[in-house]
């Protein structure tokens, strides 16, 4: 109801203090242009993870473009908010830089390499982008197979447990507890049924497991309350070593 979400907004107020250190990057309806500052000597010392320049895009081919002249460089640690009204290009850069959109013009590398001469496999392994909540999913399995979703399969004993003490970090320690199988518990449609704020974390944690470099989380906090969005995001600023958010302001 209203008290949830206002709640929630005062949540998003408080923790920005934790971006403080970071690029805050807003979003227009005509176009999306991403200056920021950075530490000069840790810039000359490595090169960027990600280089956007004078990207463009649009959805139809005689339509407004979404984004135009954007710019971007990222960093290995780089923590970056990007806020802005809906329509303002935001989820369209997540899948650009995802590798899931092919922009019109302009020039995308990930380590100084376009798309098409790394490969899209290798690229989707680098940057994984969690998409917004109705564009995910809970496929009918274990949970544990739904959180280790790209990485190898079978698992191994590690990869249960890393899934474990990362669940437990976003907060999921009482879901696991409450399901008598725990990790092996079958979800989905047909099994446990998880709540809007647990689903979230699994995607979250689904993305955090797969080890990128570059994570991009597109409204993936929207459904939490601002106790769990806290603990959460704190876990993932600790744990991605890039990161992206997108949230409305």
């Amino acid at each position: 109801g209203l008290k949830s979400l206002v709640s929630t907004r005062l949540a998003w107020q408080e923790i920005r203090t934790i971006f403080h250190a970071a690029t805050r990057i807003q979003a227009t309806n005509q176009s999306v242009h991403l200056p920021y500052e950075r530490d000069i000597t840790s810039a000359t010392t490595q090169s960027p993870i990600v280089t956007v320049r004078d990207v463009a895009f649009r959805y139809q081919t005689h339509g407004r473009p979404v984004l135009q002249g954007c710019n971007l460089e990222l960093y290995r640690g780089d923590r970056l908010l990007l806020e802005g009204p809906s329509g303002g290009g935001k989820s369209t850069l997540a899948a650009i830089l995802a590798g899931l959109r092919q922009p019109q013009s302009g020039l995308l590398l990930l380590h100084n390499v376009d798309q098409q001469t790394m490969g899209v496999g290798a690229w989707r392994e680098q940057v994984v982008a969690v998409p917004q909540f109705h564009e995910n999913y809970i496929l009918t399995g274990t949970l544990a197979f739904n959180l280790l979703l790209g990485r190898q399969w079978p698992p191994q004993p590690s990869d249960i447990a890393a899934a474990e003490i990362l669940c437990r970090e976003l907060g999921l320690g009482d879901l696991l507890d409450r399901m008598p199988a725990g990790m092996q518990q079958i979800v989905g449609e047909s099994g446990w049924q998880l709540s809007h704020g647990e689903r979230s974390r699994v995607y979250i944690a689904r993305a955090l497991l797969q080890e990128a470099h570059l994570l991009i989380l597109d409204e993936s906090f929207a459904a939490l309350d601002p106790e769990n969005l806290q603990q959460a995001l704190r876990c993932v600023l600790e744990r991605a070593p890039t990161l992206v958010v997108i949230a409305h302001p």
